[in-house]
């Protein structure tokens, strides 16, 4: 059985000490122009201080017009690299392999934060009133990722995240309910997925032998067909061009919710591929020590935390330090969040995840 404890080598980049990742976390503590701020740089670098063998930022902008959230992160101007570098070098000194996860909203980019434009998309979507994107505009996303890449690890960075998750643009790409392009980003599969393999491939070609590059992929939800993603698996760890792959479950443990393949959990579908160097994680109800351990036993390499990292930012060593730990119990008090190093920001996030936060009585 995999020690939860044990380091994780990676083909590039330092290895893990342990096999805890901190999941990208949206928290809405940057600043309008994609800056860091000093609450989102002393979040994550608790987190770094608390164990993590991973320490990964929120989804970060590689492009304005991506945008996805309030207070997102930046990494497409060299304005962002003074408080990237400062970031890393926390995280480094800390001993945790630090990453920025890459990022564009498509045609989910907010209508609000690109005031007097479209959102932007594989085809044209008459519910989120996007457009389609042209073919200079697909070569531009790719490049935009490849440049944000190189950024960061002229930040000091060890690696970034391509995120291709969670009905982002590149999981747009992917989906065959949502892309209709009719050009060679769209069509069978292997169109679908060319602009995830051109940004990996770009990537690993930009940026040096001993930068790490991961991949997030959601298999269920936003058009996403799961024999499709176990393909684009298959695919990209027997590449071998990524150093690991992240896969958003939302529950590691469920069973998937198409019926004809209700015959196995959810990652059972992904630990049976070959993996050659490339490492396997996941992310999905992850919040206790007996689930991360059961998680490595299913065959997984890492896991990805997320509620048990914002509830304690030391995860990893109360995990170590005890097999039965359990996060404190829901709601918590905004108090509690301010000691683990949320700001206000965040903590108004979190508010709106019902039952995470105490309610707070109005005043009289």
């Amino acid at each position: 059985m995999t020690d939860l404890n044990s380091p994780l080598t990676l083909a590039h980049g330092p290895a893990l000490k342990n096999r805890f990742m901190l999941a990208p976390l949206t928290n809405q503590q940057s600043h309008a122009d994609g800056m860091l701020s000093a609450d989102e740089i002393r979040w994550l670098s608790m987190r770094a201080e608390g164990g993590f063998g991973l320490t990964m930022t929120a989804a970060a902008q590689i492009d304005p017009h991506g945008i996805g959230f309030p207070g997102q992160l930046g990494c497409y101007d060299d304005a962002h690299l003074p408080g990237l570098r400062e970031l890393a070098a926390n995280i480094n000194v800390a001993g945790s392999h630090s990453v920025v996860q890459l990022h564009h909203a498509g045609m989910r980019t907010p209508h609000e934060l690109i005031e007097g434009q479209q959102p932007v998309c594989p085809s044209d979507n008459e519910e989120f009133g996007a457009r389609a994107m042209t073919l200079a505009e697909v070569e531009q996303a790719r490049d935009n990722f490849i440049a944000a890449a190189v950024r960061c690890e002229a930040a000091g960075f060890h690696g970034v995240e391509v995120h291709g998750a969670h009905g982002y643009l590149l999981c747009q790409f992917l989906s065959a309910e949502i892309n209709k392009r009719d050009d060679h980003y769209g069509g069978n599969l292997e169109n679908r997925t060319r602009l995830t393999f051109e940004i990996v491939d770009g990537i690993r070609a930009a940026c040096g032998d001993d930068f790490s590059v991961g991949l997030r992929l959601s298999p269920e939800r936003f058009g996403m067909d799961l024999m499709e993603v176990r393909d684009v698996a298959r695919r990209v760890m027997a590449e071998g061009q990524i150093d690991y792959l992240d896969l958003s479950l939302w529950d590691v443990f469920k069973t998937p919710v198409d019926e004809a393949y209700q015959d196995r959990r959810l990652v059972d579908w992904f630990t049976d591929l070959e993996r050659g160097e490339v490492r396997l994680g996941a992310a999905g109800k992850l919040t206790t020590a007996a689930k991360c351990r059961e998680a490595v036993e299913a065959g997984l390499d890492f896991v990805v935390v997320g509620r048990g990292a914002i509830l304690h930012h030391d995860f990893p060593k109360q995990v170590s330090a005890n097999p039965d730990f359990e996060p404190t119990a829901l709601p918590v008090s905004r108090a509690h969040l301010r000691q683990e190093g949320l700001g206000e920001s965040f903590i108004d996030y979190m508010s709106g995840w019902k039952g995470f936060v105490e309610a707070t009585a109005a005043p009289a």
